[in-house]
């Protein structure tokens, strides 16, 4: 569990997409976007709660077919405590930090993604990457004002 949390908030994907009657955003999440900026204020997110499972049970099932793989056809695994215990801390202070973020007030949590949205672009990143918003023009072009 310690890897799917860890792996879960260090990469992910990103989706530059025109929702329906919104803005054009930059939703996160792989396989599925889970997580979007809030429209009605600047310090909120709207976080989708089926897609967010989704993508945690994908990484999870992931990480297990590869310790089995391992464990199975490579090499025995018996974690150590010097391998385990940081491990541990480590997926605390993500689960911390992201409740943290996630007890903003002005937050909306929706149970399945109430919009539908046209995928403009796609990409992948780690945490410690920043991401440049694509040109909106560049996908809409008849929308540029002269």
């Amino acid at each position: 569990m310690p890897l799917t949390v860890i792996s879960l908030a260090i990469f992910t994907k990103w989706w530059y997409a025109l929702p329906i009657d919104a803005p054009d955003t930059m939703f996160s999440g792989f396989p599925l976007p889970f997580v979007c900026p809030g429209w009605h204020t600047s310090m909120s997110l709207q976080f989708f709660v089926l897609e967010f499972v989704i993508d945690l049970l994908a990484y999870f099932f992931f990480w297990i077919a590869i310790v089995f793989c391992i464990d199975r056809f490579v090499i025995n695994i018996n974690p150590r405590k010097i391998v385990t215990i940081p491990l541990f801390i480590l997926t605390g202070l993500v689960i911390a930090g992201s409740g943290l973020i996630a007890s903003n007030k002005e937050n909306l949590f929706y149970l399945k993604r109430p919009f539908k949205m046209e995928i403009m672009t796609t990409g992948y990143q780690f945490i410690w990457q920043s991401t440049e918003r694509p040109d909106y023009y560049k996908y809409h072009p008849e929308d540029k004002r002269e």
